[in-house]
């Protein structure tokens, strides 16, 4: 239940940030010079759209963590690993789902969406990782007499 917890309050919010910010530099906006006002605009717009980020982005995030959690139960798998497989998996959604947008297309445009997914699932299944898997360790046999 910690998984899903960590990728639902997580996912949405790097995601959302990643998207808001690629769509601003796909757009152009930041083509010229960056100043402090520019920044404080785009962080008015994250923190007023953050809602709308968990209303369309909790789904596609819990969608994440239950890859995470059946990479999880494989014991070939090293956390590293499953880490990597889970951004794969981010990568490639995001890259599907938000490829398409706008009129340019590209290696940095197919980079930048890809990293939407990518960046929050690559986060929350090392904080799976680091803070849930830990406690988890298999009980030992006790020796047989």
């Amino acid at each position: 239940m910690k998984r899903y917890l960590i990728f639902a309050a997580l996912g949405p919010l790097l995601g959302g940030f990643w998207l808001l910010l690629t769509t601003t530099v796909m757009s152009g906006y930041w083509s010229h010079s960056l100043n402090a006002s520019q920044i404080g605009k785009l962080l008015t717009v994250f923190v007023t759209t953050l809602q709308y980020s968990y209303l369309f982005g909790i789904l596609p995030a819990l969608m994440i963590g239950a890859i995470d959690d059946i990479l999880s139960h494989v014991r070939r798998l090293g956390p590293f690993a499953r880490i990597l497989l889970v951004g794969a998996g981010g990568f490639i959604l995001a890259e599907l789902t938000y490829g398409s947008r706008g009129p340019d297309s590209g290696i940095f445009q197919f980079i930048m969406y890809g990293l939407v997914g990518f960046i929050p699932a690559t986060a929350s299944s090392w904080l799976v990782h680091r803070f849930v898997d830990e406690g988890q360790a298999m009980p030992s046999r006790p020796a047989s007499s």
